[in-house]
C-alpha cells in the first residue's frame, strides 16, 4: 500500500526534483524556457505556457480543497489562461506552479495513511489515493508534451 509520504514524494519527482521515471521534471524542463518559447504555437499543439497554466490550475484547485474544503475547479476552465504580457508574468507563472506543487505535496504528506482509502469529495471521484495518483499521472502526461514541444520550439527554423 502506498503511504501519504510516498505519494507526496512521487508528486515532487514529476514537478520539482525527480529524474527516475522521465529523467526530468517540470522544474528542469521549464527552467530555461523563454517567454517566446513558452508562447510559441506549434501546429495545433498547446503552448508550453498553456500546459504550465493547466497543470497549475488543478494543483491550485486541490490546494484550495485541502485548505478550504471545497473543490471548485472545473475541467472546462482548466485552459482559460489569461494573456502573458511580459517575461515577469511568465517567470511568476512558473514560480507559482513550483510553490503550489510543494504546497500540494505537503498536504498529501500530512494526510493520515488511512485517509487515502476515504472517498474524495464524492463517491464518483473515488478515493483520495486514486485522485493523488491521477494528479501524478496527469502531470507526467503533460510533462511529456512540454518536453517535446520544447524541443520543437528550440529547433533551428531551417529544419
Amino acid at each position: 500500500m502506498q503511504t501519504s509520504k510516498q505519494l507526496a514524494n512521487r508528486f515532487r519527482e514529476v514537478l520539482l526534483n525527480g529524474k527516475w521515471i522521465a529523467n526530468t521534471n517540470f522544474q528542469d524542463q521549464l527552467e530555461d524556457v523563454t517567454i517566446e518559447q513558452a508562447t510559441t504555437k506549434v501546429s495545433t499543439l498547446n503552448t508550453i505556457a498553456l500546459l504550465t497554466f493547466h497543470i497549475d490550475y488543478y494543483i491550485a484547485g486541490l490546494n484550495h480543497f485541502f485548505e478550504q474544503g471545497s473543490l471548485d475547479i472545473r475541467d472546462k476552465f482548466s485552459f482559460d489562461m489569461p494573456p502573458i504580457e511580459n517575461d515577469r508574468a511568465w517567470q511568476d507563472m512558473k514560480q507559482r506552479l513550483f510553490q503550489n506543487a510543494e504546497t500540494f505535496a505537503k498536504h498529501v504528506e500530512a494526510l493520515p495513511n488511512e485517509r487515502l482509502d476515504d472517498v474524495f469529495v464524492k463517491e464518483d471521484y473515488g478515493k483520495y489515493a486514486r485522485n493523488i495518483d491521477a494528479m501524478i499521472e496527469h502531470s507526467y502526461y503533460h510533462l511529456g508534451q512540454i518536453s517535446l514541444i520544447k524541443k520543437m520550439v528550440q529547433l533551428p527554423s531551417t529544419i
